[in-house]
């Protein structure tokens, strides 16, 4: 009878949050405790609940039981399936403030305005690495385990994740599965895919909070801040002076050597002096 009443007589003490039934509030409450009693037999991943662990084990079966009525694609998840759908039918109803960037869900909007705050809220309690999104963090974490359960047949290299030795396979069969629409460059991973889309919509979602700036890749903000913060973390070992730079400590290492590379005039030409 709570369901129609409305009444919600469990309250949880910590934050006060209520709900209908009581093992609704016993599921809260291990979000406060951190405990997760549910164990992946495989991975030894841990889950606060059972669903969640029986939606990870669809990573380990790939059994894909959503299937697109389109276009037959299948997911693990009907979540999936239903934000596939709306690349049928080309619904967009949430647009960036910022960038004007148009997005099919709510969700992804949110995800994608981290980017212009800059905000990490996912931190690992181990390193305390901070991440923008909760799967990101995960991803994470399994750098901390030290198993490693997926082995590569061919050439017995092995991985902490199924989706890493998906991807190194790649390099065995050559295969190039992810393919430009605009220029026809095909790439193994999907995430070089995305990167290189980049380029053809002129789109730089990196922007420096102090000047402005935009760039197209987060490394390249990340190169672009050393000058506000004035760091200089690439030190000659001969002369201890300081770059910004990888590539700036380089080319002063060519001062210490006794024959160089003439980079402005003879690029691969070894000379012993130039005026």
């Amino acid at each position: 009878m709570l369901i129609h009443t409305g009444e919600k007589p469990y309250v949880c003490e910590v934050c006060k949050k209520s709900f209908g039934m009581k093992y609704i509030l016993k599921t809260h409450m291990l979000i406060h405790t951190g405990e997760k009693p549910f164990e992946c037999e495989v991975c030894k991943a841990s889950f606060s609940q059972k669903a969640v662990l029986n939606k990870h084990m669809l990573i380990h079966t790939e059994e894909k039981p959503y299937v697109c009525e389109v276009c037959k694609k299948a997911f693990r998840l009907n979540r999936s399936l239903n934000h596939h759908m709306l690349s049928h039918t080309g619904e967009t109803c949430c647009v960036c403030e910022v960038c004007k960037k148009a997005f099919r869900l709510k969700g992804r909007l949110n995800k994608h305005m981290l980017i212009h705050t800059g905000e990490k809220p996912h931190v690992c309690e181990v390193c305390k690495k901070a991440f923008r999104l909760k799967h990101s963090l995960n991803k994470h974490m399994i750098i901390h385990r030290e198993e490693k359960p997926y082995v590569c047949e061919v050439c017995k290299k092995s991985f902490k994740q199924k989706c890493s030795l998906n991807n190194h396979m790649l390099i065995h069969t050559g295969e190039t599965p992810y393919v430009c629409e605009v220029c026809k460059k095909a790439y193994r991973l999907k995430v070089s895919l995305n990167k290189h889309m980049l380029i053809h919509t002129g789109e730089k979602p990196c922007v420096c909070e102090l000047c402005k700036k935009a760039f197209r890749f987060k490394c390249k903000l990340n190169r672009h801040m050393l000058i506000h913060t004035g760091e200089k973390p690439y030190v000659c070992e001969v002369c201890k002076k300081s770059f910004s730079l990888k590539d700036m400590l380089n080319r002063h290492m060519i001062i210490h050597r006794g024959n160089f590379r003439c980079l402005k005039y003879l690029k691969m030409n070894i000379v012993l002096k130039h005026s």
